[in-house]
């Protein structure tokens, strides 16, 4: 069996937060069934966690390297471990898995939130030993107090939209390509072994279906991430940019919607924004040698913008997530608002520390792919950002019924028009190997790189009736990065105008 993380980054606590991994130097059934019983609790919704046995640990921290297990113990404490997690009530079985680990073997239990939570363990391992409840405080696994049990009652039956089972979908709904892709994505030794497996085996070990044999149904977490087009079972479960050229009262607006897999949308929105929206300008000040850079809006900022709503956004609310360009502002638009547990005033000094998340299954999977971090950095990673890049501080806004949740990006003030007269010089430096086309982009460097060609003859050959918005931004920034100039430079509106595939254009072409 092969867990579907990469595990050197799980033990250096690269992709899970250390408060969800526990380190045990040996085997101890008591420590360990306490332990499973806190994570399957998953008081916080963070999606349960790792038990490393036979690591030493400081401070919640490994000591390298590992102390391990003997190799010739693991068949017998795996059996063990069967008939500890049998005592909890109500039963509960995480997956375990032995792993050679700098030399040494040592165990590693996947411990997902339950589904049937809460939990009790036994407080001893004496037959008539008492019962009670465990769970995650910060990192160490303890006994539930008087409010915290409270807590836990109160999540019965309460389990996270993303971890739930969809009735209407089928297990051939989950595409095995797009599994696969996301284990050699993160370098899972499950990978290796995926071809071999039975799909339902394969669906199973990476928790993405549940139900018995006879009843094997897709979680809501699988159809968001390995279904071709998840939107025909969770509708408005999609990206959408809309452009404002003129203002927000402007007739004329574009739309665009991004459907699939949500790690595919993020992919691609930020891909479209960096192509379309995304401008560098350098200014030379007269008092310092260096120009300076800046961005309209910072790449980081929109990232974690973006990631932060498709993570935190409710999926049972049929609403989309939606990006609004302005001619000064980008705004994120996600439904609802954060968790109550998050003062307004800490929100509005960009201070986010949440209790719960309200997708943990999908925070694990995002983690995995490095999309995001999961540690309430992304509003301290905004605000960063758009400090570095000498922009506005970004507005973070919500109701006190927390309804919806809106991030404001405002422009770079180089890039407000009514500042034109500052001497600012307008140039995308941009290396060759960071240079992303789109498609309409590529096919224009393509006809021009033997020809000079006028926008008639681009049109033209490129099959359309007119010149188009989409072609008139694609040759705009095709010059902007110094990839197409004009053959009549000094009067860019020429009627005999035509463009050439600069040296850089045509090392982009190679």
């Amino acid at each position: 069996m092969a867990l579907p993380i990469n595990i050197d980054e799980l033990i250096n606590g690269l992709t899970v937060e250390w408060e969800r991994i526990e380190f045990k130097e040996g085997w101890n059934p008591e420590d360990v069934i306490h332990s499973i019983c806190a994570f399957a609790n998953d008081i916080n919704n963070w999606g349960g966690g790792y038990i490393v046995v036979g690591i030493k640990e400081k401070d919640g921290r490994p000591l390298l390297p590992p102390v391990g297990l003997a190799i010739n113990n693991m068949d017998k404490i795996q059996k063990e471990l069967l008939n500890l997690c049998n005592r909890l009530k109500p039963h509960y079985f995480p997956i375990a898995e032995p792993v050679a680990f700098q030399g040494k073997h040592i165990l590693i239990i996947w411990v997902p939130g339950g589904q049937n939570r809460p939990y009790q363990a036994p407080m001893f391992m004496g037959k008539s030993s008492q019962y009670a409840y465990y769970i995650r405080r910060f990192s160490n696994t303890v006994k539930a107090q008087f409010d915290e049990e409270k807590d836990l009652i109160s999540l019965a039956g309460t389990i996270p939209f993303d971890d739930r089972i969809h009735h209407t979908a089928e297990i051939e709904d989950l595409k095995l390509p797009l599994i696969q892709s996301f284990l050699h994505e993160v370098k899972s030794e499950l990978y290796k072994n995926s071809a071999d497996m039975r799909f339902e085996q394969l669906c199973r070990q990476m928790i993405i279906v549940d139900g018995t044999n006879e009843y094997l149904k897709p979680r809501n977490v699988g159809l968001l991430l390995f279904n071709d087009m998840p939107q025909n079972f969770i509708p408005m479960s999609q990206i959408e940019v809309v452009q404002f050229k003129n203002g927000p009262g402007d007739d004329h607006l574009e739309e665009k919607i991004f459907k699939g897999p949500i790690d595919q949308q993020i992919r691609d929105v930020l891909t479209y924004l960096k192509n379309m929206v995304l401008q560098e300008r350098i200014k030379k000040l007269p008092d310092q040698a260096e120009a300076v850079r800046s961005f309209n809006y910072p790449y980081v900022a929109l990232e974690e913008s973006i990631v932060n709503a498709v993570y935190h956004r409710d999926y049972e609310i049929r609403e989309p997530v939606e990006i609004r360009v302005y001619p000064d502002k980008i705004q994120i638009l996600s439904f609802p608002g954060p968790d109550k547990s998050i003062k307004k005033s800490d929100m509005e000094k960009g201070e986010f520390v949440s209790r719960r998340y309200r997708n943990r299954r999908i925070g694990e999977f995002l983690k995995e792919l490095k999309l995001t971090e999961g540690r309430s950095t992304g509003i301290p990673k905004i605000t960063r950002a758009m400090k570095n890049n000498g922009s506005p501080e970004p507005i973070f806004e919500t109701d006190d019924e927390r309804s919806y949740f809106l991030t404001t990006l405002k422009i770079h003030p180089w890039f407000i028009e009514k500042q034109a007269e500052v001497p600012v010089k307008v140039l995308v430096k941009v290396p060759v190997e960071n240079i992303s086309l789109n498609e309409t982009e590529r096919k224009i460097i393509l006809l021009c790189k033997d020809k000079e060609l006028s926008k008639k003859e681009i049109v033209e050959k490129l099959g359309y009736e007119k010149v188009y918005g989409n072609l008139k931004k694609a040759l705009s920034r095709l010059i902007s990065l110094e990839i197409l100039v004009y053959t009549i430079p000094d009067k860019p509106n020429s009627r005999n105008q035509r463009y050439n595939v600069t040296a850089k254009g045509k090392e982009l072409i190679k």
